[in-house]
């Protein structure tokens, strides 16, 4: 590939360190992963290097905190062996398969069969004795009536919530508790993150899996999970509700790097925003943050002209193997991701690609 596959976006903090002395692994502090479904597919290989052979010697703490998809890429790199868990996890991720229209119970149950296969026979245990790793994991715990699954209750609640997201994204603290899951080894910098009511739930062997489960529960299609052990009794959902693409002050300690690889040039701060085109995301939450991206020019070489997203399962209904073939080679392009991201490390050269991350905001 002739142009470079990587867009390199900093926040004022971080692009002043970095210009002035790279990037070495030792300088994150976070990690940031967004919500997005098959999005992630794009940025297969990159976590396999960042995690495999980057961060692999990693001693100090490095917190991790994700929504939905985030927190499932962050549950396979956080185990003994990321590798194979992020090969486990996108093998069984590929394999979806539903018929028209699905009912919730399908859905949830082919995700469970992912998540399963994600998790191996003692991922929990693996993940939460990681000796750097910490995993956090955003969900939200649903109020009022988007605390069902009935249709007839939750579609109006749905809507209301959606109303009140128009006029602030602090209408959504009516309907929808941000809960974060993190392990209790040491409290994470993002610990006290404000902006919603949200509730702090210690991860344990006993709540993990059903933690996953619902920061990937997608209303309407998939169902809330209940009574999640160790947290308060309700119904939880999808982080990606309040913290889409993870527009939060994450709270890295001193020069500290957020470091977010991301499948977009872009910033959505909640999933109700997708159609509120006036949003714009607070870049003065964004000032220790390095994002990566793949550039728009990578973007056009793929199948499609676009990366993998949720619209697939409908653009090749009834054609399950088409779809595996175009999304494996989605993960396959990936790999010039990968080699990008390390030689721009390894190099230096990461200095000389930097963009402000509030160029983001004409787009």
């Amino acid at each position: 590939m002739t142009k470079q596959p990587l867009t390199f976006w900093a926040g004022k903090k971080a692009y002043e360190k970095i210009r002035r002395l790279g990037l070495s692994a030792g300088d994150v502090q976070v990690m940031a992963g967004a919500a997005g479904g098959p999005k992630w597919l794009v940025l297969n290989r990159l976590d396999r290097a960042i995690f495999g052979n980057w961060l692999a010697a990693r001693k100090a703490p490095l917190f991790l905190v994700g929504a939905s998809i985030g927190a499932w890429r962050f549950a396979a790199a956080c185990q003994k062996d990321p590798v194979a868990a992020i090969a486990r996890f996108e093998k069984a991720y590929m394999q979806q398969a539903y018929p028209d229209n699905p009912p919730p119970e399908i859905i949830d149950a082919e995700l469970e069969r992912i998540l399963d296969e994600l998790l191996g026979g003692d991922g929990p245990e693996q993940i939460l004795s990681n000796p750097a790793f910490r995993l956090s994991i955003l969900a939200v715990r649903c109020r009022k009536m988007t605390g069902t699954d009935r249709k007839s209750r939750l579609i109006p609640g749905l809507g209301l919530a959606a109303a009140a997201n128009a006029v602030s994204r602090r209408g959504l603290g009516l309907f929808f508790e941000r809960t974060l899951f993190y392990d209790s080894r040491q409290r994470p910098p993002f610990f006290r993150m404000n902006g919603f009511p949200i509730r702090r739930v210690v991860l344990d062997k006993s709540n993990l899996k059903a933690a996953l489960m619902a920061s990937g529960s997608i209303p309407m299609l998939m169902s809330g999970i209940k009574n999640i052990p160790g947290a308060p009794a309700g119904m939880y959902r999808d982080g990606g509700i309040l913290d889409y693409h993870l527009n939060i002050d994450l709270q890295p300690g001193g020069e500290g790097i957020v470091l977010f690889p991301h499948y977009a040039e872009k910033l959505v701060p909640g999933w109700l925003d997708k159609q509120v085109f006036w949003r714009r995301p607070d870049f003065s939450l964004m000032d220790n943050v390095l994002m990566i991206t793949p550039s728009a020019d990578f973007v056009t070489r793929l199948p499609m002209g676009k990366i993998a997203d949720r619209n697939d399962f409908y653009t090749f209904a009834r054609q399950d193997d088409k779809r595996m073939d175009c999304w494996r080679q989605v993960v396959d392009q990936g790999r010039h991701l990968a080699e990008d991201f390390m030689e721009a490390v390894e190099t230096g050269n990461i200095r000389n690609r930097l963009r402000p991350i509030s160029d983001l905001s004409r787009r």
